[in-house]
């Protein structure tokens, strides 16, 4: 696998083919791959609902109606559809649930690591949460960079996929009860085979060139 050709043929599905499922190992990839996403102090500030059903991917459809309508095919039509969601607040228990995960899984290896860790994350977290009181912001910062990780990474695995903002979210908070669990949803990503008839399949993709874009020191 070349992770440049995937960069290069990768591209924002249209139209997919309802026909077409995940397998089991396909449906693990994708969820490993939201959970192994970096994040900022590795703060993980997100919540996903996923579906592979007509069911749930119905409901999450109802956020694509009225002027969201033209994504609502694109949603009800792929394999699986994620809900990409962020926290609303980050609390010093989420922060102290998150180093005893850390020490769970072997990253934090005694008490004193444990100190350093919470001091160190403590501090750049009360930049947004006390200085710069812009902590909803830099969360979703955190899920934003999840998402685009994520469709590289399917890319990698051979499927198709599109991130879509095109929804009303507050029809998702409520479907999913997403407030009374902390969470507000930013975003869909659809992922499944590309349509026969997809055209942006068959356009060039297009970036702005190198010339404009870097500058060497």
């Amino acid at each position: 696998m070349n992770i440049i050709n995937i960069a290069q043929t990768r591209y924002s599905t249209k139209k997919f083919d309802p026909a077409r499922s995940l397998s089991a190992d396909q449906l693990a990839d994708i969820k490993a791959l939201l959970r192994l996403s970096p994040s900022s102090v590795n703060s993980q500030p997100w919540h996903f609902v996923i579906s592979t059903n007509p069911t749930g991917k119905a409901r999450i459809a109802k956020a694509a109606g009225g002027q969201y309508v033209a994504n609502e095919s694109k949603i009800n039509d792929a394999s699986c559809v994620v809900v990409f969601c962020v926290k609303t607040d980050l609390t010093d228990d989420y922060l102290e649930a998150l180093l005893d995960q850390e020490q769970q899984d072997g990253r934090i290896d005694s008490e004193e690591m444990k100190g350093k860790v919470r001091k160190v994350r403590g501090f750049y977290a009360d930049l947004h949460r006390v200085q710069w009181l812009d902590t909803q912001c830099w969360m979703e910062k955190q899920v934003y960079l999840n998402m685009g990780a994520f469709l590289l990474g399917v890319g990698a695995l051979g499927l198709d996929a599109v991130p879509i903002e095109g929804v009303d979210t507050k029809v998702l908070d409520t479907e999913f009860d997403l407030t009374a669990k902390g969470f507000k949803a930013l975003a869909v990503v659809a992922i499944g085979y590309q349509a026969d008839n997809d055209f942006n399949a068959k356009l060039p993709k297009s970036r702005w060139p190198e010339s404009s874009l870097f500058c060497e020191v």
